[in-house]
């Protein structure tokens, strides 16, 4: 079994990630998957038989401000695993191929990220344990099955942007800045790992700093938010409906003109 789950990420406006920043965190997110898999099937066709799974996110499927880089890195990875998976079946191929699609995960990814904002980054909520996503994860690879998204709410937001992506698009826009960022300054010393491994001497582990909120749908914390996250829904559904009013009045001017 091989998996695919190396990634790095850019917390910034598009706008401010230099194209040498957007480049490493690509090469590192979606071409690290690539190469991953690329090795695993040089031993395992000739085999005729392996398990290959890529760490997806809900971010592959709805596109989040701040993250353009891994957000595209994630988009392009699940194009790669549909095309590579389509191979496969065409050749009548044992190795399988599964994905994987966590939710906000507490890891210390979000300790060393590069950032150029001014406060500490943080996973949107609802946030998950490690352990939860891990179990997941092996279950799949030993079933088999094509794929699986993790988290109730995950499965909801993926939904919504499959099926209406103008609202998935306002919502990110409305709802997903603030929650990436903490009130915690961040501070001028603070390392990064764009670049080269911050945890080369010392073996972090596995979980975050955001241990007192990471339990999920139902963390006291994520409840308190609802109240907050259904304004969010309802701007963003009148934010729509503006959108395809405008589109609908654009189309009317132009027809009068004809």
């Amino acid at each position: 079994m091989w998996v695919n789950d190396a990634m790095t990420t850019v917390f910034a406006p598009s706008w401010e990630v230099p194209p040498a920043d957007f480049q490493r965190a690509v090469e590192v997110t979606f071409l690290g998957q690539v190469w991953g898999t690329m090795a695993a099937l040089a031993r395992m066709r000739p085999r005729d038989r392996g398990t290959i799974l890529d760490v997806g996110s809900a971010l592959a499927f709805i596109g989040i401000p701040l993250q353009s880089a891994y957000c595209s890195s994630k988009f392009a990875c699940r194009g790669f695993f549909e095309s590579v998976r389509a191979e496969l079946l065409h050749e009548g191929s044992h190795v399988r191929m599964s994905m994987v699609h966590l939710p906000a995960v507490n890891t210390p990814q979000f300790n060393w990220s590069r950032t150029t904002l001014g406060r500490h980054p943080q996973p949107v909520p609802p946030i998950y344990q490690p352990e939860v996503c891990a179990r997941f994860i092996l279950e799949v690879a030993l079933d088999g099955r094509r794929d699986k998204v993790i988290g109730s709410w995950n499965k909801l937001l993926v939904m919504a942007a499959q099926l209406v992506p103008g609202f998935a698009n306002q919502y990110a826009a409305v709802g997903a800045w603030g929650t990436q960022l903490t009130d915690q300054p961040v501070r001028a010393d603070r390392p990064d790992n764009l670049s080269q491994p911050v945890d080369a001497q010392r073996d972090a582990g596995a979980h975050g700093i955001f241990d007192d909120k990471a339990g999920g749908f139902l963390d006291p914390s994520f409840l308190s938010s609802l109240p907050a996250t259904a304004k969010n829904f309802a701007v963003a559904v009148g934010r729509v409906a503006s959108e395809k009013q405008e589109a609908y009045r654009n189309v009317i001017a132009k027809r009068r003109k004809k």
